[in-house]
C-alpha cells in the first residue's frame, strides 16, 4: 500500500514537472523584461525614461517587467494601493519614479503593464 503511494505520488510531482506551469528560470524572467515595452505608444515613452532602468535590472531591488511571481502579490492588493506606493514611493523607488509628465491614468497603465496586466 505505501508502494502505491509512493509510486502515485512520485508520478504526480514527475507530471507537474512536466507541465506548462514550470517556473521560469531568472534568466528567462530578466530576457522578457528586458524585451517588454508597453503597446501603448505614450506609455511606451514614458516607460522607457521613467520605468525601464529599474524595472529590468536584477540589482535594483524593484521587481522585473512583467514577473508574475514578483508582481502577482502586490498585484492582489489592488490599483489604488499600487497607485499610492507609485505616486509616493516605495523602498528605493522615488516619488512617482520620476515621471513628471505622467499623468495618474499614465500611472494606472504603466503598473498594469509593469505587473503583466496590460489590456
Amino acid at each position: 500500500m505505501v508502494g502505491r503511494f509512493v509510486v502515485v505520488v512520485f508520478l504526480g510531482v514527475v507530471v507537474a514537472g512536466c507541465s506548462s506551469g514550470e517556473l521560469e528560470s531568472r534568466e528567462e524572467v530578466l530576457a522578457r523584461a528586458q524585451r517588454a515595452v508597453p503597446a501603448d505608444p505614450k506609455l511606451a515613452a514614458l516607460y522607457a525614461t521613467s520605468c525601464k532602468a529599474c524595472h529590468t535590472a536584477t540589482d535594483a531591488g524593484a521587481p522585473l517587467v512583467q514577473d508574475r511571481a514578483a508582481w502577482e502579490p502586490r498585484w492582489k492588493k489592488g490599483m489604488p494601493t499600487l497607485l499610492k506606493s507609485t505616486v509616493g514611493g516605495l523602498g528605493g523607488m522615488p516619488a512617482g519614479g520620476q515621471c513628471f509628465a505622467c499623468s495618474t491614468a499614465d500611472f494606472e497603465g504603466l503598473i498594469r503593464f509593469l505587473a503583466g496586466h496590460e489590456g
